[in-house]
Protein backbone atom coordinates (compact mmCIF):
# COMPACT_ATOMS: atom_id res chain seq x y z
CA UNK A 1 0.00 0.00 0.00
CA UNK A 2 2.77 2.75 0.51
CA UNK A 3 4.34 1.89 -2.77
CA UNK A 4 1.02 2.65 -4.16
CA UNK A 5 0.81 5.86 -1.80
CA UNK A 6 4.01 7.09 -3.43
CA UNK A 7 3.46 6.08 -6.85
CA UNK A 8 0.32 7.66 -6.99
CA UNK A 9 -0.03 10.47 -4.81
CA UNK A 10 3.59 12.01 -3.79
CA UNK A 11 5.61 11.27 -6.19
CA UNK A 12 6.26 10.26 -10.20
CA UNK A 13 9.76 9.02 -12.25
CA UNK A 14 9.83 13.20 -12.92
CA UNK A 15 8.59 14.52 -9.74
CA UNK A 16 10.78 14.63 -6.35
CA UNK A 17 8.58 14.33 -2.99
CA UNK A 18 9.59 18.24 -2.57
CA UNK A 19 8.38 19.50 -6.16
CA UNK A 20 5.20 17.31 -5.64
CA UNK A 21 4.80 18.91 -2.13
CA UNK A 22 5.13 22.52 -3.93
CA UNK A 23 2.77 21.66 -6.30
CA UNK A 24 -0.29 20.54 -3.65
CA UNK A 25 0.66 23.19 -1.52
CA UNK A 26 0.63 26.14 -3.90
CA UNK A 27 -2.74 24.69 -5.45
CA UNK A 28 -4.22 24.49 -2.32
CA UNK A 29 -3.19 27.55 -0.92
CA UNK A 30 -4.21 29.44 -3.89
CA UNK A 31 -7.89 27.46 -3.35
CA UNK A 32 -8.18 28.31 0.40
CA UNK A 33 -7.14 32.86 -1.57
CA UNK A 34 -9.85 31.97 -3.91
CA UNK A 35 -12.69 29.89 -2.75
CA UNK A 36 -14.65 32.92 -0.89
CA UNK A 37 -14.52 35.08 -3.87
CA UNK A 38 -15.09 32.20 -6.79
CA UNK A 39 -17.82 30.95 -4.37
CA UNK A 40 -16.65 27.80 -4.19
CA UNK A 41 -16.83 27.98 0.03
CA UNK A 42 -17.70 30.26 2.26
CA UNK A 43 -20.40 31.47 4.97
CA UNK A 44 -21.96 34.80 4.36
CA UNK A 45 -22.56 36.45 7.52
CA UNK A 46 -24.66 38.60 6.03
CA UNK A 47 -27.42 36.06 4.73
CA UNK A 48 -26.39 33.56 7.84
CA UNK A 49 -25.93 30.64 5.92
CA UNK A 50 -23.17 28.83 3.66
CA UNK A 51 -22.46 29.22 -0.18
CA UNK A 52 -21.57 26.25 -2.15
CA UNK A 53 -20.32 26.13 -5.56
CA UNK A 54 -22.30 28.98 -6.15
CA UNK A 55 -25.37 27.70 -4.27
CA UNK A 56 -27.18 28.92 -1.04
CA UNK A 57 -26.65 25.93 0.95
CA UNK A 58 -28.59 26.03 4.12
CA UNK A 59 -29.36 23.29 6.94
CA UNK A 60 -32.98 23.87 6.24
CA UNK A 61 -33.97 23.82 10.22
CA UNK A 62 -36.28 26.39 9.59
CA UNK A 63 -38.93 24.42 9.15
CA UNK A 64 -37.80 22.24 12.51
CA UNK A 65 -37.06 25.16 14.84
CA UNK A 66 -40.64 26.73 13.83
CA UNK A 67 -42.51 23.22 14.40
CA UNK A 68 -43.73 23.46 11.29
CA UNK A 69 -42.69 20.12 9.94
CA UNK A 70 -43.27 16.70 11.69
CA UNK A 71 -41.42 14.20 13.92
CA UNK A 72 -40.25 12.30 10.88
CA UNK A 73 -39.75 14.79 8.78
CA UNK A 74 -37.84 16.31 11.16
CA UNK A 75 -36.07 13.45 11.80
CA UNK A 76 -34.89 13.17 8.35
CA UNK A 77 -33.61 16.51 7.60
CA UNK A 78 -31.62 16.29 10.70
CA UNK A 79 -29.74 12.92 9.75
CA UNK A 80 -29.31 13.91 6.06
CA UNK A 81 -28.33 17.46 6.23
CA UNK A 82 -26.39 17.22 10.01
CA UNK A 83 -25.79 13.94 10.50
CA UNK A 84 -24.75 12.19 7.34
CA UNK A 85 -22.22 14.82 6.27
CA UNK A 86 -20.83 15.29 9.22
CA UNK A 87 -20.32 11.45 9.44
CA UNK A 88 -18.94 10.78 6.49
CA UNK A 89 -16.40 14.02 6.58
CA UNK A 90 -15.15 12.72 10.16
CA UNK A 91 -14.67 9.57 9.37
CA UNK A 92 -13.04 9.53 6.10
CA UNK A 93 -10.43 12.15 8.14
CA UNK A 94 -9.90 10.02 10.62
CA UNK A 95 -9.24 6.99 8.40
CA UNK A 96 -6.31 8.96 6.24
CA UNK A 97 -5.09 10.59 9.61
CA UNK A 98 -4.68 6.96 11.33
CA UNK A 99 -3.08 5.51 7.78
CA UNK A 100 -0.61 8.35 7.52
CA UNK A 101 -0.72 10.85 10.46
CA UNK A 102 -0.36 14.66 9.24
CA UNK A 103 -0.32 14.71 6.25
CA UNK A 104 -2.80 17.62 5.62
CA UNK A 105 -0.12 19.44 7.44
CA UNK A 106 3.00 18.62 5.37
CA UNK A 107 1.01 18.76 1.82
CA UNK A 108 -1.65 20.97 1.94
CA UNK A 109 -1.67 23.11 4.73
CA UNK A 110 -1.71 27.24 3.99
CA UNK A 111 -0.38 28.17 7.19
CA UNK A 112 2.42 25.45 7.04
CA UNK A 113 2.95 26.72 3.72
CA UNK A 114 4.07 30.04 4.84
CA UNK A 115 5.57 28.57 7.66
CA UNK A 116 8.61 26.88 5.30
CA UNK A 117 8.47 29.77 3.22
CA UNK A 118 9.26 32.08 6.22
CA UNK A 119 11.99 29.43 7.09
CA UNK A 120 13.48 29.90 3.60
CA UNK A 121 13.38 33.54 3.52
CA UNK A 122 15.30 33.58 7.56
CA UNK A 123 17.81 31.56 6.67
CA UNK A 124 18.34 33.49 3.20
CA UNK A 125 18.53 36.46 4.95
CA UNK A 126 19.51 35.68 8.65
CA UNK A 127 21.34 32.52 8.34
CA UNK A 128 19.45 30.77 10.60
CA UNK A 129 15.33 29.21 9.96
CA UNK A 130 14.21 30.80 13.69
CA UNK A 131 15.33 33.02 15.89
CA UNK A 132 15.92 30.86 18.58
CA UNK A 133 18.77 29.36 16.97
CA UNK A 134 21.88 30.17 16.47
CA UNK A 135 22.85 31.15 12.56
CA UNK A 136 25.73 29.72 10.96
CA UNK A 137 27.06 33.00 10.35
CA UNK A 138 26.46 35.85 12.41
CA UNK A 139 24.48 38.89 10.17
CA UNK A 140 23.86 42.30 12.18
CA UNK A 141 22.09 44.19 9.05
CA UNK A 142 19.17 45.56 9.34
CA UNK A 143 17.74 45.11 5.74
CA UNK A 144 17.73 41.89 6.55
CA UNK A 145 15.86 41.94 9.48
CA UNK A 146 13.35 44.42 7.73
CA UNK A 147 12.90 42.43 4.74
CA UNK A 148 11.79 39.01 7.18
CA UNK A 149 9.64 41.44 9.22
CA UNK A 150 7.62 42.83 5.98
CA UNK A 151 7.29 39.37 4.58
CA UNK A 152 6.29 38.29 7.63
CA UNK A 153 3.47 41.06 7.95
CA UNK A 154 2.60 40.95 4.25
CA UNK A 155 1.73 36.85 4.43
CA UNK A 156 -0.18 38.16 8.08
CA UNK A 157 -2.06 40.43 6.23
CA UNK A 158 -2.77 37.64 3.22
CA UNK A 159 -4.07 35.73 5.92
CA UNK A 160 -6.39 37.85 7.27
CA UNK A 161 -7.83 39.28 4.43
CA UNK A 162 -8.24 35.30 3.33
CA UNK A 163 -10.21 34.52 6.36
CA UNK A 164 -12.27 37.49 6.83
CA UNK A 165 -13.15 36.72 2.82
CA UNK A 166 -14.62 33.45 4.17
CA UNK A 167 -17.16 35.81 6.13
CA UNK A 168 -17.94 38.61 4.08
CA UNK A 169 -18.79 39.21 0.40
CA UNK A 170 -15.33 38.80 -1.34
CA UNK A 171 -15.99 41.20 -4.23
CA UNK A 172 -17.29 44.09 -2.54
CA UNK A 173 -14.86 43.47 1.09
CA UNK A 174 -11.80 43.89 -2.12
CA UNK A 175 -13.51 46.89 -3.37
CA UNK A 176 -13.80 48.53 -0.25
CA UNK A 177 -10.12 47.66 0.51
CA UNK A 178 -8.86 49.17 -2.66
CA UNK A 179 -10.73 52.51 -2.19
CA UNK A 180 -9.99 52.62 1.86
CA UNK A 181 -13.67 52.40 2.85
CA UNK A 182 -13.61 48.94 4.81
CA UNK A 183 -15.99 48.77 7.34
CA UNK A 184 -15.03 49.76 11.19
CA UNK A 185 -15.69 45.58 12.43
CA UNK A 186 -13.79 44.43 9.25
CA UNK A 187 -11.16 47.06 9.45
CA UNK A 188 -10.99 45.65 13.35
CA UNK A 189 -10.51 42.29 12.23
CA UNK A 190 -7.84 42.87 9.34
CA UNK A 191 -5.77 44.77 12.15
CA UNK A 192 -6.27 42.09 15.19
CA UNK A 193 -5.68 39.11 12.95
CA UNK A 194 -2.82 40.32 11.59
CA UNK A 195 -1.16 41.28 14.52
CA UNK A 196 -1.70 37.82 15.82
CA UNK A 197 0.19 36.44 12.43
CA UNK A 198 2.77 38.75 12.66
CA UNK A 199 3.52 37.88 15.59
CA UNK A 200 2.73 33.87 14.73
CA UNK A 201 5.15 33.75 11.20
CA UNK A 202 7.76 36.11 13.07
CA UNK A 203 8.69 34.21 16.94
CA UNK A 204 6.38 31.47 16.55
CA UNK A 205 5.35 29.47 13.04
CA UNK A 206 6.78 25.49 14.17
CA UNK A 207 6.16 26.03 17.44
CA UNK A 208 2.28 27.08 17.03
CA UNK A 209 2.18 24.13 14.37
CA UNK A 210 3.79 21.54 17.68
CA UNK A 211 1.99 23.38 20.65
CA UNK A 212 -1.12 25.79 20.19
CA UNK A 213 -2.71 23.94 16.98
CA UNK A 214 -5.24 21.77 18.06
CA UNK A 215 -6.25 20.56 14.48
CA UNK A 216 -2.41 19.05 14.41
CA UNK A 217 -2.41 17.67 18.08
CA UNK A 218 -5.64 16.07 17.21
CA UNK A 219 -4.15 14.26 13.96
CA UNK A 220 -0.62 12.96 15.72
CA UNK A 221 -2.91 11.47 18.61
CA UNK A 222 -4.91 9.59 16.14
CA UNK A 223 -1.48 8.81 13.67
CA UNK A 224 0.51 7.69 17.74
CA UNK A 225 -2.69 5.28 18.13
CA UNK A 226 -1.83 3.05 15.06
CA UNK A 227 1.50 1.68 15.31
CA UNK A 228 1.58 0.37 11.78
CA UNK A 229 0.90 3.87 10.17
CA UNK A 230 2.98 5.87 7.67
CA UNK A 231 6.36 6.84 9.35
CA UNK A 232 9.91 7.74 8.22
CA UNK A 233 12.27 5.23 9.16
CA UNK A 234 15.90 5.12 10.08
CA UNK A 235 18.00 2.21 8.52
CA UNK A 236 19.64 1.50 12.16
CA UNK A 237 21.96 -1.43 10.31
CA UNK A 238 23.70 1.14 7.84
CA UNK A 239 24.24 4.34 10.78
CA UNK A 240 27.75 4.37 9.93
CA UNK A 241 26.74 6.00 6.39
CA UNK A 242 25.89 8.98 8.84
CA UNK A 243 29.46 9.92 10.17
CA UNK A 244 30.00 12.39 7.56
CA UNK A 245 27.03 13.67 7.78
CA UNK A 246 26.39 17.19 9.78
CA UNK A 247 22.50 16.30 10.56
CA UNK A 248 21.68 17.01 7.77
CA UNK A 249 17.99 15.44 8.03
CA UNK A 250 17.30 17.25 11.11
CA UNK A 251 18.44 20.65 9.96
CA UNK A 252 15.98 20.25 6.97
CA UNK A 253 12.77 19.28 9.21
CA UNK A 254 10.36 22.15 9.56
CA UNK A 255 9.47 21.00 13.26
CA UNK A 256 13.00 20.57 13.95
CA UNK A 257 12.75 16.90 15.30
CA UNK A 258 14.98 14.49 15.76
CA UNK A 259 14.79 12.54 12.60
CA UNK A 260 16.26 9.76 12.70
CA UNK A 261 14.75 8.76 15.96
CA UNK A 262 11.81 6.80 17.56
CA UNK A 263 8.27 7.71 16.01
CA UNK A 264 7.63 8.83 19.99
CA UNK A 265 10.00 11.35 19.41
CA UNK A 266 8.65 13.02 15.94
CA UNK A 267 4.99 13.13 17.68
CA UNK A 268 4.33 16.39 15.10
CA UNK A 269 6.02 14.57 12.23
CA UNK A 270 4.13 16.51 8.95
CA UNK A 271 5.48 13.65 6.77
CA UNK A 272 6.74 16.65 4.54
CA UNK A 273 9.98 13.96 3.82
CA UNK A 274 12.24 17.42 4.10
CA UNK A 275 14.67 14.86 5.60
CA UNK A 276 14.21 12.42 3.38
CA UNK A 277 15.22 14.42 0.78
CA UNK A 278 17.89 15.91 2.62
CA UNK A 279 19.41 12.26 3.25
CA UNK A 280 18.75 11.10 -0.36
CA UNK A 281 21.12 14.52 -1.54
CA UNK A 282 24.01 13.56 1.30
CA UNK A 283 23.95 9.93 0.34
CA UNK A 284 23.54 10.60 -3.54
CA UNK A 285 26.82 8.50 -4.48
CA UNK A 286 25.85 6.03 -2.34
CA UNK A 287 24.78 2.32 -3.93
CA UNK A 288 22.45 1.64 -0.71
CA UNK A 289 20.58 5.10 -1.61
CA UNK A 290 18.63 6.66 1.61
CA UNK A 291 18.96 5.93 5.26
CA UNK A 292 15.39 7.40 5.76
CA UNK A 293 12.28 5.84 4.06
CA UNK A 294 8.68 6.50 4.66
CA UNK A 295 6.86 2.40 5.48
CA UNK A 296 3.91 0.91 7.02
CA UNK A 297 2.81 -1.69 8.60
CA UNK A 298 5.10 -4.18 10.39
CA UNK A 299 8.41 -1.90 9.07
CA UNK A 300 6.50 0.90 10.92
CA UNK A 301 6.17 -1.05 14.00
CA UNK A 302 9.87 -1.59 14.29
CA UNK A 303 10.60 2.58 14.52
CA UNK A 304 9.74 2.69 18.38
CA UNK A 305 11.78 -0.52 19.05
CA UNK A 306 15.24 0.03 21.29
CA UNK A 307 18.32 -0.45 19.23
CA UNK A 308 19.84 -3.72 20.57
CA UNK A 309 22.25 -3.24 22.98
CA UNK A 310 25.95 -4.77 22.65
CA UNK A 311 26.87 -6.97 25.41
CA UNK A 312 30.28 -7.97 25.94
CA UNK A 313 30.90 -11.52 26.80
CA UNK A 314 32.07 -12.75 29.80
CA UNK A 315 35.25 -13.87 30.10
CA UNK A 316 35.69 -16.49 32.28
Amino acid sequence: MIELVNVLIFTSHTMTYQHARTVTRTLFFLLFLFAPLLNIFRFDLTLGHFIFFGQQWTLGLDSVLYGEAGAIQATEIIFLKVFLPAIAFISISLILIYKYGRIYCGWLCPHFSVVEMINQVMLKQLNRVTLWEKPSKQNNSIFARVVVAAVSVFMAFIWALGLLSYLMPPIPLLIDLVNFEVAFGSTIFLCVATCIFSFDFIFARHVFCKYGCALGLFQSLIWMANKQAMAVKFDRSRAKACRDCDKACDKACPMRLPTRNMKRAKFTCTQCAQCISACQKVQKNNPEGTLLNWVNGPEAIDIDRPAVQYKPKNNL
